[in-house]
């Protein structure tokens, strides 16, 4: 998403929102998370992190994640995540919110965070602080760049839109494993591709009746309530109110068609630069073979290792391997009906199998949730973690979402109703909190 003044982008936020994560939980072992939790020393705990977290940031500049483009302003994911760094020291109620939700959370549970595997809830935390930060400091600056008042809130709506307008556009791409939800969404029958799918070639051309029935169908096709139909109250006004929704897509959609050609150039240099490359070896080759032709040169095939001495190659000690190794032995029926029910549910056909390896058999929680089925795991996961955390393996993931299955999809991996799901799932959850409940005794 793009406008005036905003520099976090949904497709460089995630890896911000990682490299933040990740340094945040190097940059808290070297403060007093009790003392924050006990709301007192705010001020000085923060200056604490802040120097951590920038000496972390300093050394994953030069990551892969830290070099990797941020935004299509060309600033990279680690210039981005320090700059958001700057921002927390100037919106300290940013860190107070933090301390609040770790006090929280400390009243329930104690010290969570001494808890095996309780990186991911901290870092979570650490995560939800940076993504309220975030939609403040892209809201001032549209303020300055336009002149127009906007609040945090609203710049999450900005965002909350062009997500929904990525689902639907998605949804219209894939129209034959989703007739049923277009149908509730165009609000009539979707026999063959739809032409609005056609028709609607950027977030300008996706209707507010649209937007407002795809949220109302998500509970029904994805297993939970889309964002303008939760009890939250945060949207809750928008779906009464179509032609704001429209006004703030076309705002989005005219200011990303003005700055559309901004990368053109480049791309333009960048292929000039691959022919150039492409020419300069043709070129050598060819004058390779101009000079083995002058000098009467002939091509010739060397002999394999050798082979000139008589001297037999063993054959590759390692090739021949996994050969010994058993592997494990699925019942044909059973990972046949795996695959179909996955095709069903427009997960890949392997999805159970592959997840089910991709488990860590060392995880304390895997030993807790050890008489658990999959579904039932990968339900606990989405419910204390969300539906998107940088520590699950793909395997686990939706590849059309990145995110974990649905609800509504793991009770049909599961063979189950979504009300047993639930009350299986909470059960679950209720195992973990009576381990660590007798953990800390």
């Amino acid at each position: 998403m793009r406008l005036p003044g905003t520099r976090y982008q949904e497709h460089g936020w995630e890896q911000v929102r990682k490299l933040l994560g990740h340094c945040s939980l190097l940059a808290v072992q070297r403060m007093d998370l009790l003392l924050l939790a006990g709301g007192g020393c705010e001020a000085e705990q923060l200056d604490i992190y802040t120097d951590a977290l920038a000496s972390e940031l300093r050394q994953a500049q030069r990551s892969a994640r830290g070099e990797a483009p941020g935004n299509s302003y060309g600033e990279s994911v680690s210039e981005l995540a320090t700059s958001l760094a700057f921002e927390l020291q100037a919106q300290p109620s940013y860190w107070s919110g933090l301390a609040s939700a770790l006090a929280s959370e400390h009243a329930r549970h104690g010290a969570f965070w001494l808890n095996p595997g309780s990186d991911a809830m901290l870092r979570k935390k650490f995560n939800d602080m940076y993504a309220g930060l975030r939609d403040k400091v892209d809201s001032d600056n549209y303020q300055v760049a336009t002149g127009r008042d906007c609040s945090p809130n609203k710049m999450y709506t900005y965002r909350m839109l062009d997500t929904a307008y990525r689902e639907i556009e998605q949804l219209f791409a894939n129209w034959q494993q989703h007739e049923q939800q277009i149908a509730a969404i165009l609000g009539r029958a979707a026999e063959g591709i739809p032409i609005e799918a056609r028709q609607m070639k950027s977030i300008g051309g996706c209707k507010a009746e649209w937007v407002i029935r795809w949220s109302e169908s998500q509970e029904r096709f994805a297993g939970s309530p889309g964002p303008l139909h939760t009890k939250s109250k945060r949207f809750s006004s928008l779906k009464n109110s179509p032609g704001k929704i429209a006004a703030l897509m076309a705002e989005i959609g005219e200011y990303e068609a003005l700055s559309a050609n901004m990368g053109g150039a480049d791309d333009w240099r960048g292929d000039d630069g691959e022919a150039t490359a492409w020419l300069d070896d043709y070129l050598r080759v060819v004058s390779e073979s101009e000079d083995d032709a002058r000098q009467h040169v002939e091509d010739q095939i060397l002999p394999a290792p050798g082979e000139e001495d008589g001297v037999d190659v063993p054959p590759d000690a390692d090739s021949d391997a996994d050969a010994d190794v058993p592997q494990p032995i699925r019942d044909p029926a059973l990972a046949a009906a795996d695959q179909a029910l996955a095709a069903s549910l427009s997960l890949p056909l392997r999805f159970m199998e592959l997840a089910t390896a991709a488990q860590d058999g060392g995880s304390r929680m895997l030993q807790v949730l050890d008489e658990e089925s999959l579904p039932i795991r990968l339900a606990v996961y989405q419910k204390l973690l969300g539906a998107e955390d940088e520590s699950y393996p793909d395997a686990w993931l939706d590849p059309a979402t990145g995110e974990l299955p649905t609800l509504q999809q793991l009770a049909a991996l599961d063979r189950i109703s979504m009300p047993t799901l639930r009350k299986r799932r909470n059960e679950a959850i209720d195992k973990l909190y009576a381990m660590n409940g007798r953990m800390q005794k």
